[in-house]
């Protein structure tokens, strides 16, 4: 079963896989040379990293079909530790990225995901789609008419070509149309070959040439930590959407160590660190990328497009590519998001929007994703805890209340618990009926502590019945009623 799997995921999809990861290797050019000059390093340094990464990732990662890469949300935090230590530390970094994210994995990290809610994702979603057409204006401003014009016939290709030939990617005829009609025309716009110089040799393996020591550890742990982090963060949001839109499954505790194995090899060949990325991941899946096999094309044509056809390479346009980002970002952006901005609960509009708002003023996705799943944790809290209330009745023969709860107590609901009783009322005896109530936390063992020894204050016997199991547990931990000094110590605090 297994080897019919992996046959699978390698052979399912011969064709679509080879023409998906021809165009994805033609994206993935400007972006790891841009990217590079983010961080402040050679171009190669960055188109290295992108073949060795997705070459890797092919073979080990969790996700069938999904791109990985240098990305520019790890190109930022790069910035600081390349001007202030040069390359080799920045590789050293990213070998140590690498070992953590295989940590990371083992540690079963990737499982976290099942905490972020779909209105984060679906923020996360909308803020990568504006990031990615914001990083195409540059190409779009200052320019002449005929880089506008090729742009629009791009997107005419990109979007028409389908109802003439669904077999081969449209991406890949508008990266080939407008590179013969701006060579054949003569056209003065801007090309690949002006981003910068493309490497003429092939990676070699070496080890960062920085001294082993704790200096050395205590200068590249905090960015290691950083690259660890968003990459993996961008890596499990990225294949939890490719899930989405293939309508599969996938691996996250192996896709962690995937990319931590993909990392320590980049490092060692003279590039830097990456992860998984959206725009190349959804470019593949639109052009019919499926397995494994389309990932290894899209990192072995980058190396040999920008190695032995670098000349071809160079004078594509990068209207053409804006164009093929363009589609990226339209077909990435969830229309249906806003559309249902009415029908959704604020709270799920309210996430979605911190999201997208954080990510893209900071251009960290790690603080718009954090953002989003602390609020959504708070609007839950909040929501539950409302549901949460407390039912009387009085037995006036036996001078007795039975308080019946109903719901989670726990420390958003805690107050409201403890505010349903009535302390000043005389009775001989008094019970709480937490048969459908739970207890999660020390805060709501501390509440009901807290009803009991003010009852118990008044004169009342209190008897607590229908606790299950697992509140029984934290009461046993955490409580204090039965204790002898329980009523002045909670009392007191209170």
């Amino acid at each position: 079963m297994l080897l019919l799997s992996r046959k699978h995921d390698w052979l399912g999809n011969v064709r679509g896989d080879v023409l998906a990861g021809l165009v994805v290797a033609l994206a993935l050019i400007p972006e790891a040379i841009a990217f590079s000059i983010i961080a402040g390093v050679d171009p190669k340094v960055g188109l290295y990293a992108s073949f060795c990464i997705a070459v890797v990732i092919a073979v080990v990662g969790g996700r069938p079909g999904m791109i990985s890469a240098a990305t520019g949300a790890m190109a930022l935090l790069m910035v600081t530790l390349v001007k202030e230590h040069g390359l080799q530390y920045l590789l050293a970094a990213s070998v140590l990225a690498g070992v953590l994210q295989i940590a990371a994995g083992y540690l079963r990290l990737g499982e976290l995901m099942r905490f972020v809610s779909r209105s984060v994702v679906t923020g996360f979603v909308n803020a990568l789609a504006i990031l990615i057409f914001m990083a195409q204006l540059p190409e779009l401003t200052n320019v002449t008419w005929h880089v506008y014009a090729m742009t629009a016939a791009g997107l005419a290709i990109i979007y028409l070509f389908p109802y003439v030939n669904k077999v081969i990617p449209s991406p890949l005829v508008c990266i080939i149309v407008l590179t013969l009609v701006s060579h054949l025309l003569g056209l003065e716009i801007r090309t690949v070959g002006d981003m910068g110089t493309l490497p003429d040799t092939l990676p070699v393996f070496l080890w960062p040439d920085v001294p082993l020591n704790l200096e050395t550890l205590g200068i590249i742990l905090p960015y290691s930590l950083s690259l660890a982090v968003v990459g993996l963060l961008e890596t499990l949001m990225t294949a939890t959407i490719v899930d989405d839109l293939t309508d599969t499954g996938s691996d996250k505790n192996r896709e962690c160590k995937g990319q931590g194995i993909a990392n320590i090899f980049a490092g060692c060949l003279g590039g830097m660190a990456g992860c998984a990325m959206i725009g190349q991941s959804v470019i593949n899946v639109k052009s019919g990328g499926r397995g494994r096999l389309s990932t290894m094309v899209a990192g072995v044509m980058l190396l040999v497009m920008v190695v032995f056809l670098s000349d071809l390479v160079s004078i594509i346009p990068m209207a053409a590519l804006v164009a093929v980002m363009i589609m990226v970002s339209i077909g990435t952006f969830s229309w249906a998001s806003v559309r249902d901005l009415r029908q959704h609960p604020l709270s799920t509009n309210v996430v979605m929007l911190v999201t997208v708002i954080v990510v893209v003023w900071t251009h960290n996705l790690a603080f718009g994703v954090f953002s989003g799943v602390l609020l959504a944790s708070l609007f839950f809290a909040n929501k539950i805890a409302r549901f949460m209330y407390v039912e009387s009745e009085r037995d006036d023969k036996h001078d007795t209340r039975t308080y019946r709860v109903v719901g989670q107590v726990f420390f958003a609901s805690a107050d409201s618990f403890t505010a349903a009783f009535d302390f000043r009322e005389a009775l001989d005896k008094v019970v709480i009926d937490v048969s459908r109530a739970h207890l999660w936390d020390k805060t709501a063992v501390g509440a009901l502590d807290k009803v009991i020894l003010k009852f118990r204050r008044e004169g009342a016997d209190v008897q607590v019945i229908g606790l299950n199991e697992a509140s029984e547990t934290v009461i046993d931990r955490f409580g204090v009623a039965d204790k002898p000094e329980a009523l002045e110590k909670v009392l007191g605090e209170h």
